[in-house]
């Protein structure tokens, strides 16, 4: 795939809904650390609604109307939870109800771990998004504060992951990991 973005290609569509959910990821992460004196995961409600839900569900349909079902499937389906999650938000329902709703959206992340590109700015987003909602839906239903920080701390490095995979294809940075990657540019999935 050619690194260069341009207005109106699938690049500049997928490039953008990952740096969306790179940054809602982020939001809704420390908001669960508690690194931020203050800030809480309540706070990402008004992101995870506006960029995390509609921007994604956007991108989501015009991903499916360039013909990749892969990130239509990916940000139409993460529209949904941000959405979803921004309105349940803030004790608006049980810890219970919580935990399910985490459960079932964690079975969509895993759905996109198996059907992403291998690789850290791929597989490794979904498969930390997938573990973070795990580690929260345990922590609902346990109604441990620890694990809800774990999960928080997860979701903040997937969400670095996803930032900085499209900014990197944006500015036409190389990613390497490991011997074999040296050379290797990273492009949207």
């Amino acid at each position: 795939m050619d690194n260069g973005v341009s207005a109106g290609s699938t690049a500049s569509t997928s490039t953008l809904g990952n740096i969306a959910l790179g940054l809602t990821l982020l939001a809704f992460g420390i908001g669960h650390t508690g690194v931020i004196n203050g800030v809480s995961a309540a706070d990402s409600v008004s992101l995870a609604t506006y960029l995390g839900g509609l921007a994604l569900f956007v991108l989501g349909v015009l991903e499916f109307r360039a013909g990749n079902g892969f990130n239509g499937t990916a940000f139409a389906g993460l529209g949904a939870f941000w959405f979803t999650w921004a309105n349940g938000a803030d004790g608006k329902v049980s810890a219970d109800a919580a935990g399910l709703f985490l459960v079932l959206f964690a079975l969509l992340g895993l759905t996109l771990t198996t059907g992403a590109p291998r690789g850290p700015f791929g597989q490794g987003v979904y498969a930390l998004f997938t573990l973070s909602l795990l580690l929260l839906a345990i922590g609902a239903f346990a109604d441990s504060g620890a694990l809800a920080k774990a999960a928080g701390w997860v979701a903040v490095v997937g969400g670095l992951l996803a930032w900085y995979g499209a900014t990197a294809v944006v500015a036409g940075w190389p990613a390497a990991f490991g011997r074999g990657s040296r050379r290797a540019v990273v492009t949207a999935s």
